[in-house]
């Protein structure tokens, strides 16, 4: 076997495979020779087809499945030990390949286009200036997230007089024109409303005050603006609701009340873990620790943003096998059109050049991604993930559990080593470059994310 490599130019290059009969002859053999050993063939018994029939029938699939794999294995052989930089993958070439004939050849030789990424440096300086934003915790913000613990860990209890956000359960019947109540009308048990929902003032009086066996006369149709909200008090259709014009008379079985939480050693417990905070001033200093957290993932969010569009900035002048990469899309992707390529080559190529910059930065700064560094990723994404639900503190029995599931494919553990590259090369960044550091307000910098 014989492989040439012949560069077209800095960033494209062919190679060439001359392959011989002697390459795969003996395995071409083999393979018949297991092919006869199981072949059951009319006429014959097992093992012994004879062997120019076995040729006749599979010899020329053998060879091309042979062949295949010598190729592929000599083809990433020599890309792997002569260190080639490909971008995408090798394709066959399609001007200088000559058809290939298994019926009359013994000799084969295949041409496959490379496409080659570009050299280049990445050099970063104090010269280079990124902007970092320091969003500022106001005690406002601590303020609200005392208010929204003591209202999510609250409780509902039974009262006996209705205030305005009180849920009423009750017993409904519709009145008639003759304004007694219609036997043959609506009926509902346990029907729910809930005052604060109702639109009309003069309605929403009539039931604050009201205590269990009260019966109360309303008009849906005036208390609530919508079919929807009839429909679900009467249990009917939303056609049926936008129909209703008649009185109803409401018994109160039930009155149901949201407590809030006291700010108490359970709220501490509940929101921390038991014994985690003993004392209110401990609890909103918690808090405030967790909220600069959450700032602070916000601000390295944004500065990954602008520190990948500065690094990439400098391969503006750095030139692609533009040609290559596109045929190469196409083919990978076959639902892809060539309309759609067109417009998404752009960003294709900024991501390519973000991605072999990475490397760049990762490679000359000796950075290694362990293991160790993958279920530390893993692990941050999922108390993120805990905290968007209100569990900022969820035990590291069932955090190590969570994690374990996280990255328990191949695909998962690809996806949590290049996020875990990522922090890696943006710590490297931040100390290469001059940090600009802005004051911003939460308001402030939300805004300015939201016109990105």
């Amino acid at each position: 076997m014989n492989i040439v490599k012949k560069d077209i130019d800095a960033i494209n290059a062919m190679l060439t495979i001359q392959v011989t009969k002697s390459d795969y002859a003996e395995k071409v053999e083999k393979t018949l020779r297991d092919y006869r050993k199981k072949a059951n063939i009319p006429g014959f018994r097992p093992g012994m087809v004879p062997v120019g029939l076995v040729k006749k029938m599979y010899g020329k699939s053998v060879l091309a499945e042979e062949m295949n794999k010598i190729v592929s294995d000599a083809l990433f052989g020599y890309i792997k030990e002569n260190n080639i930089n490909v971008l995408g993958e090798p394709l066959p070439n399609e001007t200088e390949q000559a058809d290939i004939d298994f019926d009359t050849q013994e000799d084969f030789e295949f041409k496959f286009d490379l496409g080659i990424a570009p050299e280049f440096d990445v050099k970063l300086d104090k010269k280079d200036k990124i902007k970092y934003y320091q969003i500022s915790l106001t005690d406002e913000m601590v303020e609200n997230q005392v208010k929204s613990y003591i209202g999510r860990f609250g409780s509902y209890v039974q009262v006996e007089e209705v205030e305005e956000k009180d849920v009423i359960k009750g017993d409904l019947l519709e009145f008639g024109t003759d304004k007694k109540i219609n036997e043959n009308g609506i009926k509902v048990e346990a029907g729910v409303l809930c005052p604060a929902y109702i639109k009309d003032e003069k309605q929403k009086k009539s039931f604050v005050g009201a205590k269990i066996g009260d019966v109360i006369k309303f008009n849906p149709k005036k208390a609530f603006e919508n079919g929807s909200e009839i429909s679900s008090l009467l249990k009917i259709s939303k056609d049926e609701a936008n129909d209703i014009t008649s009185d109803f008379q409401l018994t109160i079985t039930g009155i149901t009340r949201y407590n809030e939480s006291e700010t108490n050693q359970e709220l501490f417990d509940k929101v921390f873990g038991e014994g985690v905070v003993k004392s209110e001033e401990e609890f909103r200093t918690k808090i405030k620790e967790n909220i600069q957290q959450n700032l602070d993932a916000d601000a390295n969010y944004k500065f990954s943003i602008d520190a990948r569009e500065a690094v990439v900035k400098k391969a503006d002048d750095v030139v692609f096998p533009e040609a290559f990469l596109k045929r190469w899309a196409l083919e990978a992707n076959k639902d892809l059109t060539v309309e759609a390529l067109e417009s998404d080559y752009p960003k294709m190529i900024e991501d390519l050049k973000w991605h072999l910059m990475k490397d760049k930065i990762a490679k000359g700064n000796d950075i290694k991604v362990e293991f160790e560094d993958v279920e530390n990723f893993a692990k941050k994404v999922a108390q993120a993930q805990f905290a968007q639900y209100g569990m900022p503190n969820v035990p590291e029995d069932i955090l190590a559990n969570y994690v374990k599931d996280m990255i328990k494919d191949e695909k998962s553990i690809r996806s949590m080593m290049d996020g875990a590259l990522d922090e890696k090369v943006m710590d490297i960044i931040k100390t290469s470059v001059k940090l600009d550091e802005t004051a911003i307000s939460i308001e402030d910098f939300n805004k300015m994310l939201e016109t990105k």
